[in-house]
């Protein structure tokens, strides 16, 4: 990581004024300097820093989860090493879980297709895998965004499983949707908040982002990918674990996104790189989700206007107004 820049030091005057010595009285309206833009908008963070494709980070103390198959770290040495390529980003990523507003839910059950209009329809984009990495583990590389040291009290985790209804949750069940939910409301948990600013992203909902790996190889096969880990015990909630196994078609009642824009007032191209790179239009990607970023900018607007209401049984209307998560719903915590 970059070594961090010596602290400002006082100059001392050359010559300094004796209590005699009359002080010039200050100008009666001094010209303000004008403000720099922010790089960002108020509701997202700049990450601007070094990326390292490959980390060594040495776990002292483990056990293993037999439900998942999976060796859960509890703690590691404190101490991150990049055996990687060094990669310098700069750019703006939510603060929050959509809809990224503080004291809300993260809004769960969209496809990917979906979550990458949503993003659209606000001038920005899904998040690629690294980008989200960085802006958890921070400048350090440090595996969770508060240190070494696992603890589910700061970013919420260890809830045990409790077997969800698949035919219900395919329907949408808002019965059954409430009684799985154990997620917090975005910025609720004040040690869960990386170096960079960027909050709850590891454990509580897991997240969807774009893939980078290298075109051809057995994780390029989706352009999905989930991150972070759910709110679950024994889950990959750390910040560089990823899932590649799921394709844009998976949705579930604990996976949530976030959006990333390009920073210093630079256009943000909405697609994703793999999209990019086949020559994808977001036509087609509008068709995949269902609904337009224009239909999708109406239905936020309603929102804003608390009029973002829906008939029962519509599930397509839910999910663009972010209304399938039953009134029964208690948060995890």
């Amino acid at each position: 990581p970059p070594r961090p820049a010596p602290p400002p030091v006082a100059l001392e005057p050359t010559a300094a004024p004796t209590a005699a010595e009359p002080q010039p009285p200050p100008p009666e309206s001094a010209p303000k300097a004008p403000s720099e833009p922010s790089a960002c908008p108020a509701d997202m963070k700049l990450v601007d820093g070094t990326y390292c494709t490959e980390v060594d980070q040495k776990c002292l103390k483990s056990w293993h989860d037999k439900s998942n198959d999976k060796k859960i770290c509890e703690e590691f040495e404190p101490k991150t090493t990049c055996i990687g390529d060094k990669v310098k980003k700069r750019y703006c990523i939510d603060t929050y879980e959509w809809p990224n507003t503080k004291g809300e839910r993260p809004e769960v059950m969209n496809r990917f297709h979906q979550a990458q209009v949503k993003c659209a329809a606000v001038g920005k984009r899904l998040c690629t895998e690294s980008e989200w990495t960085m802006a958890c583990e921070g400048p350090e590389m440090m595996p969770y965004p508060y240190g070494y040291v696992r603890d589910a009290t700061k970013c919420n985790g260890d809830h045990p499983w409790d077997g969800p209804k698949m035919e219900k949750v395919g329907a949408r069940d808002p019965k059954e949707l409430a009684r799985l939910w154990r997620g917090v409301r975005s910025g609720s948990q004040p040690a869960c908040i990386s170096a960079y600013g960027v909050a709850d992203l590891p454990g509580n909902a897991d997240e969807i982002a774009s893939n980078e790996q290298k075109p051809g190889s057995k994780r390029a096969n989706f352009d999905s990918v989930t991150t972070g880990g759910p709110w679950y015990k024994g889950v990959r909630n750390q910040c560089r674990p990823k899932i590649y196994t799921h394709d844009e078609g998976f949705y579930y009642y604990y996976l949530s996104f976030r959006c990333c824009a390009e920073p210093d007032g630079k256009p943000t191209d909405p697609r994703t790189p793999q999209q990019i790179a086949k020559g994808w239009t977001m036509d087609r990607v509008e068709r995949l989700a269902q609904f337009t970023i224009g239909q999708m900018r109406e239905k936020l607007e309603l929102k804003k206007q608390g009029k973002c209401d829906c008939p029962e049984k519509n599930i397509l209307c839910k999910t663009m107004c972010g209304t399938l998560l039953g009134p029964n719903a208690v948060d995890g915590r």
